[in-house]
């Protein structure tokens, strides 16, 4: 009986049929061999069924694979239609992106199209795409792979078997365990049957690594299997009529203008190459209804345009002016006229009430500025009513300023009057106590004299010693009043008008 089992075992490897066997068919075919190493008992029932399994991975047989360069995958539509995908699809929140072949004779051209999520029957375009990812793989590198997982589970069995430290065996099996256990979700469910019985087998023979190791304990691994593929038939090139209808059908479908507008532009191109297939009759007809949709979203288009331009000038108008209830107006009047053109534009509108709710919000914080302005002009005007005579002697003062700039003078006499007009000036402004928005103008107005009165100082003595140095930095300091006084002129206008929209 042991004979003929082992020759059992021997010409299913040989004739490259390595089934796995019944754990006493195992058993019973290595009991021999075991005992010829006059191992013990308890160990050769471990010994036979790991080299069984050594000798089935190594004897797994190798299948030639076979490849195209393309693969397709097929997405099913609500309606009960179905789109030819080149190449995987992605699904990205409410929305499934993918490449159609559109044309291109010998060589496809894709066009890249997107539609919502929700007009895909994901139940029947998953399990395509499983069975198309399985088969695929299988023609490709699935034996490859399942044949160097092979060698590398023999490799690890065949150290189980030459080492006598059972409980390093028993580390490295179970390491191979989890291996295994693993690789059919990773590798799309590939040949996961015969993982199973692989699994089996080794599941046994650690139960027994464990007892001759003494280890009382045991661990439940639980790994979720990958389910299994139900084949289906792999989607294909589509013909030159197929890609044209398939192309109208996603341009029905989609609900981004611009997008179906490519698609149907791909489409007239792709038509056009199709002249030796399809009839002359068929085609024009096509091109009439490709053109009539065209012509149709481009009027769409320029309708919802100028409504958008409309829009936007009466609500920027009314925002500018803090007209809150009026840009409400346009606002509410949005969806109405949306209606009135058809509905076809639902981004647009989107966009256009985005903006339109921008201007509102704008006209909102500049009735509020308004009415924070109108508080405080009593205290603007008094704070101009205070700084007037000083600012204004300081902008009678700018053509002598900008002569000092220039070292161009002015003459002696002039630098002796402006110096007794400009002095003690300083000291009367600090003496100032402005409101708190006005406080920066305040510090401009002040570093602007203080410039001023160093400035005309500056010159006069330059020109008493004749020192070309000292009139450089007199036009320095002149320079600074001139740009401080600018400013502070700029923002004294701006606060004391009445705010509008940047």
């Amino acid at each position: 009986m042991e004979k003929y089992f082992r020759a059992r075992v021997l010409n299913r490897i040989c004739t490259g049929r390595p089934q796995f066997f019944h754990m006493r068919e195992v058993e019973t075919c290595f009991v021999v061999v075991m005992r010829e190493y006059n191992e013990p008992p308890i160990q050769t029932s471990v010994m036979a069924r790991l080299s069984l399994l050594a000798v089935l991975c190594l004897a797994a047989p190798a299948v030639a694979a076979g490849a195209t360069d393309a693969t397709f995958f097929r997405l099913y539509l609500s309606d009960g239609t179905s789109i030819v995908s080149f190449g995987e699809f992605a699904r990205s929140e409410d929305r499934v992106v993918f490449s159609m072949v559109l044309g291109g004779g010998d060589e496809p051209r894709l066009h890249a199209a997107t539609l919502p999520a929700r007009v895909i029957d994901w139940t029947r375009t998953d399990a395509h795409a499983s069975s198309t990812r399985y088969q695929w793989y299988a023609r490709t590198r699935g034996e490859e792979d399942f044949q160097r997982l092979s060698d590398e589970v023999a490799s690890v069995l065949n150290t189980i078997l030459q080492t006598k430290d059972r409980t390093r065996a028993l580390a490295i099996a179970e390491q191979a365990r989890a291996t295994l256990a693993h690789w059919p979700q990773q590798h799309y469910g590939y040949r996961q049957r015969d993982v199973r019985e692989i699994l089996a087998v080794l599941d046994e023979a650690i139960a027994s690594l464990r007892a001759a190791a003494g280890v009382s304990s045991f661990e439940l691994a639980l790994v979720a299997s990958a389910p299994d593929v139900t084949l289906a038939p792999l989607a294909a090139m589509p013909s030159v009529r197929e890609q044209i209808d398939q192309a109208l059908h996603v341009a029905e479908l989609t609900d981004r203008p611009v997008e179906r507008v490519a698609v149907l532009q791909a489409t007239l191109l792709a038509l056009g190459e199709a002249a030796r297939i399809i009839p002359l009759p068929e085609a024009r007809t096509l091109r009439r209804g490709i053109e009539t949709r065209i012509r149709k979203e481009q009027t769409i288009d320029a309708r919802y345009a100028a409504l958008s331009r409309r829009v936007m000038t009466e609500a920027t108008r009314h925002a500018a002016r803090a007209r809150i209830t009026d840009v409400q107006r346009v606002l509410d009047r949005i969806p109405r006229e949306d209606a009135r053109l058809g509905g076809g534009r639902p981004d647009v509108v989107q966009a256009l009430q985005f903006s339109v709710r921008t201007q509102l919000d704008a006209a909102r914080q500049l009735r509020l500025l308004r009415d924070r302005w109108m508080i405080r002009r009593a205290l603007y005007n008094d704070y101009q009513r205070t700084v007037g005579a000083q600012l204004l002697r300081l902008v009678k003062a700018q053509p002598a300023l900008e002569a000092i700039r220039r070292l161009d003078g002015p003459p002696p006499e002039l630098l002796l009057t402006l110096q007794a007009r400009l002095r003690g000036g300083a000291d009367r402004l600090e003496g100032v106590r402005p409101p708190v928005d006005l406080r920066g103008v305040h510090d401009l107005l002040l570093g602007a004299w203080r410039f001023a009165e160093n400035a005309v100082a500056g010159r006069y003595q330059a020109a008493r010693a004749g020192d070309v140095g000292a009139a450089w930095e007199a036009s320095s300091a002149a320079a600074g009043a001139l740009l401080l006084l600018s400013r502070a002129q700029a923002d004294l206008r701006t606060l004391l008008e009445p705010p509008r929209l940047p």
